[in-house]
């Protein structure tokens, strides 16, 4: 089962193209460092590693992902296995894990979700264990999961909050005082501990990014958006199932705390008006579950029809929904880019650059311009395509540490507003839009693109007024 979506995956891989964020990853994988100003450092390790041995294609900076889906799947059958499911419960829970559209999605494209989503089954597996089993030795190894899972993205520690308050809520209470937890928790500062460092010495970067984020304007739509997503994210045909899965965790006391964790994470996170799939790995835990009581319902045969048929369904449904199944030039006749990020910021890219080639081909002889871009996304595409083009710069998250030299008096600008550049320099004009091919609502189709000459300000005057967050 494993392999068999890793094979889809990395099939699939090669269509449309890099993700925006990838594009990032890839940029970012240039300059290690133990933490960056929006994120820690693991997923642009992995992009760095994942093109070393794989390749600088989209394929191979993909590979990580598929093999984080396949984790995953693996993962979600062994929870099912932990709760006493039987060979059959744990196929199913492996079946539907693997034609989700959540995994399916943070498989096919290199995310921080990706990796988040195995940190997050790995220590629910071990709570289980450690609760199920009364063996707290397995707190140790959920520190030690948890710890590492900060070098990625500190929503972990959401699901740890959220563990222990429903521990207090639902017990065993008595586990918050045995000394295997505690020594759990202490492992994962221990671990973590160079990542907090890093944020403490650099004036806490991801509490501003947070704040960036929460002023984005989309809180509203997150939290009108956040329950009924919680049915799409694993699709929902499979809904039944895995709120099944939620009921019946809350009716074991011994699961009970893991069960109260996910309303609890979730609750939390609308609050702070997050993204719906914040707390996405923990629906799999309820598929598994759910996967164990279903195994004694389908005991005729029409029942094993309806769930083989809800499986094929949802796997259908979610391979449309967030693979490249379609050619390029129909996804922009569908409601699949509306739906789905990573397929509208996948397309057009090499055209973004070639045509900023030809911008910069157009300069009078002996210019030396630079090349900035209003986010990541733009600086990655340029940055990636590079012939014929300069050195591309960003005041987006963190390339904004990093200034374009003194030396450079003319800049060919991708999506800036004139207005912002415009005091720095003599003259600015819009030369032309960007212009991606399929019109699929990537956020730089139609950007403007600026050439501006004859700098006057020096770059650190001028920087702040491109930094930006988000």
């Amino acid at each position: 089962m494993a392999v068999g979506v890793v094979v889809l995956l990395v099939a699939m891989a090669s269509r449309y193209g890099y993700y925006r964020d990838e594009l990032y990853f890839r940029m970012l994988s240039e300059h290690p460092a133990l933490g960056y100003v929006d994120q820690p450092p693991l997923t642009p390790w992995l992009a760095g590693l994942a093109t070393h041995l794989f390749g600088d294609t989209a394929v191979g900076i993909r590979v990580p992902a598929a093999l984080c889906a396949a984790a995953a799947v693996v993962l979600v059958a062994m929870i099912a296995a932990e709760l006493g499911g039987s060979a059959r419960a744990q196929v199913i829970a492996a079946l539907g894990t693997a034609g989700s559209c959540y995994v399916l999605l943070v498989g096919h494209t290199l995310l921080t979700s990706s990796f988040d989503l195995v940190a997050w089954l790995v220590v629910a597996l071990f709570a289980l264990k450690a609760l199920l089993r009364s063996e707290g030795k397995w707190w140790l190894w959920a520190g030690v999961a948890v710890g590492l899972s900060l070098y990625n993205k500190y929503l972990i520690a959401l699901f740890g909050l959220g563990l222990l308050v429903s521990l207090l809520v639902a017990g065993p209470r008595r586990v918050l005082v045995s000394r295997w937890l505690l020594a759990g928790v202490g492992i994962a500062l221990v671990i973590g501990a160079p990542n907090i460092l890093y944020q403490a010495t650099h004036d806490w970067p991801q509490l501003k990014m947070a704040a960036a984020l929460g002023a984005d304007g989309n809180s509203d739509r997150n939290r009108l958006f956040m329950l009924p997503g919680q049915l799409i994210l694993v699709g929902l045909p499979l809904a039944p199932i895995w709120i099944a899965g939620l009921v019946g965790l809350f009716k074991r006391p011994g699961t009970r705390a893991v069960a109260l964790s996910f309303p609890v994470a979730l609750a939390l996170v609308f609050a702070a008006g997050g993204r719906m799939d914040y707390a996405a790995p923990l629906l799999f835990v309820l598929l598994a579950a759910g996967c164990v009581g279903l195994d004694t319902w389908a005991f005729s045969r029409g029942r094993r029809r309806l769930v083989a048929w809800a499986l094929a369904l949802n796997t259908g449904l979610s391979v449309v929904l967030t693979l490249p199944v379609l050619p390029e030039s129909v996804i922009a006749h569908t409601p699949i880019p509306m739906a789905n990020v990573e397929v509208r910021d996948s397309v057009g890219w090499p055209e973004l650059a070639h045509q900023v080639r030809g911008v910069v081909a157009g300069l009078p002889a002996g210019e030396q311009p630079v090349l900035l871009a209003q986010d990541y996304g733009e600086a990655g595409a340029l940055a990636r395509w590079p012939d014929g083009l300069p050195a591309v710069y960003s005041g987006h998250n963190e390339l904004a540490t990093w200034l374009p030299p003194e030396s450079a008096t003319t800049a060919v600008a991708v999506g800036i507003n004139p207005d912002l550049l415009a005091p720095g320099f003599a003259q600015c004009a819009t030369v032309g839009t960007v212009e991606l091919g399929a019109d699929v609502g990537n956020q730089a189709q139609h950007a403007p693109i600026v050439v501006c000459t004859g700098r006057q300000w020096s770059w650190q005057h001028l920087w702040p007024r491109l930094v930006h967050l988000g």
